[in-house]
């Protein structure tokens, strides 16, 4: 029941007052999964993309965080080919940042900003973080070139 209250409370609030570029709603109208979608920050490869996301809710949620991923194919360090995301908010401590307190605008705000700063330092595609340090150029040209194939196709 707190789960269920606080996800309409948190939507309710996200769907009054949006994050620039950032939506999320309720999937089939159950609130254990989640649809969202980010526009790629401005000055990034990944600018004026649409990125769907999915999120599915754990039962003790505030006090675990939600699964998070793109199903939008990125070309980025931390997302794999299967959308999955490293991002230490989305992972319990001790590994990891989640509180309760954080939220699921809070996720999607930092996952935009990940989209605009990559961390080459923890990532989950290796290639692609070496290509992000050693040959940016190279990255931001296939990065772009991806966003322009998968998330454009979406507007």
């Amino acid at each position: 029941m707190q789960r269920e209250q606080r996800l309409k409370r948190e939507l309710s609030k996200i769907e009054k007052k949006p994050p620039k570029g950032i939506s999320v709603a309720p999937k089939e109208d159950k609130l254990n999964i989640l649809e969202a979608s980010l526009i790629g920050p401005e000055n990034s490869p990944y600018s004026d993309g649409l990125f769907k996301l999915e999120i599915l809710i754990p039962d003790n949620y505030p006090f675990s965080p939600p699964s998070i991923k793109f199903l939008t194919k990125v070309y980025h360090p931390n997302i794999d080919d299967n959308g999955r995301i490293c991002l230490d908010l989305i992972k319990m401590p001790p590994g990891g940042n989640w509180k309760p307190t954080i939220g699921i605008e809070g996720l999607l705000i930092a996952i935009q900003m990940l989209l605009q700063n990559p961390n080459p330092n923890d990532p989950l595609m290796v290639d692609i973080a070496e290509e992000f340090v050693n040959e940016r150029k190279e990255f931001e040209k296939k990065a772009k070139l991806w966003c322009d194939k998968y998330a454009r196709d979406n507007l």
